[in-house]
């Protein structure tokens, strides 16, 4: 599935099209931007032909020095049917031979007001976050106390209801019943609403409501980074849950390992409050203050010293 095209980024950096208008459905597949310096100095060997071109005034400084046969030689090399874009910067003249080359092969050539470098690192965080690993979720994301808090389980374990009492104590909704993820860098994940459902909440006997419009702004969030699942179950009385807390399961997400609790539900457990206090105690841990750590520790100092007193 092609993720960005060339007119993407036209549009997204409001950049002139001076070229080569028939390529601007050529699909970008890589985040990586080439300054090609060598190849106009008619160095082709290694010549990323599939990544975007970015041309800046050391580039194009040094190759009006070129001659007229040089000059065409490497733009005609430059423009190849996988080149995405060539890209002139600081709103430089376009050489007359690009244009050419360019037209022929159908490469967009694309024109930007911006410094080179500055425009080079919009441009790749732009592509990093568009072709970035993604997936989709069955469950709801909140932000409870700024830990994006996602919790799963099972159809009809209440996962909507306990993110309503979440929103009505404080908390903002990111996404209900489908969440869509996107891995950035190695290991952060962003969570964020299919449009279709953003602010939406599905209560059984109430139907869809709007969290926005009975709330308000501040309970909803557009996307939120995921740093710990809570999955939902069904109290099984023959289950052994753990009591301490001193084991940590990991989730895989992506590629990413996020920290998973279990919580068993039934009548009478305040499941929002139980949320909360695992998002402010995943805090504590993050800050190296271990509660079940501690516990282990002073109990350990018990039992030995019950050892000393029968010695």
């Amino acid at each position: 599935m092609i993720k960005v095209r060339t007119r993407d980024i036209i549009e997204h950096f409001d950049l002139e099209l001076v070229s080569g208008e028939e390529g601007v459905n050529r699909p970008i597949t890589t985040s990586d931007i080439s300054r090609p310096g060598l190849e106009i100095a008619g160095y082709f060997e290694y010549y990323p032909a599939e990544r975007i071109q970015l041309l800046g005034k050391t580039e194009l400084s040094f190759f009006g020095k070129l001659s007229e046969a040089d000059r065409k030689s490497r733009m005609d090399r430059l423009c190849t049917d996988m080149t995405p874009a060539i890209i002139v910067t600081r709103d430089m003249e376009v050489p007359a031979e690009l244009v050419e080359a360019a037209e022929r092969e159908s490469v967009p050539v694309l024109r930007s007001r911006q410094k080179t470098t500055r425009f080079s690192g919009h441009l790749t965080n732009y592509l990093e976050s568009k072709l970035a690993p993604t997936t989709a979720i069955h469950g709801v994301l909140v932000d409870v106390y700024g830990v994006g808090v996602l919790i799963t389980g099972k159809s009809g374990v209440g996962k909507s209801e306990t993110a309503l009492e979440l929103v009505k104590r404080g908390h903002r909704l990111v996404a209900d019943d489908s969440v869509e993820i996107r891995q950035e860098d190695q290991d952060t994940l962003i969570g964020s609403a299919p449009e279709l459902i953003e602010h939406l909440l599905e209560i059984r006997g109430l139907g869809i409501i709007n969290v926005m419009t009975l709330f308000g702004a501040g309970a909803v969030r557009t996307y939120k980074r995921i740093t710990l699942v809570i999955d939902l179950e069904i109290w099984d009385p023959k289950k052994q849950y753990d009591r301490l807390g001193l084991d940590e399961e990991k989730m895989k997400i992506i590629d990413t390992d996020i920290t998973k609790l279990t919580v068993p539900v039934r009548p009478g457990r305040n499941l929002a409050v139980i949320i909360e206090v695992a998002a402010m105690n995943f805090r504590l841990k993050r800050m190296g203050v271990n509660a079940a750590e501690q516990f282990s520790a002073r109990l350990t100092g018990v039992i030995d010293e019950g050892d000393h007193d029968e010695h």
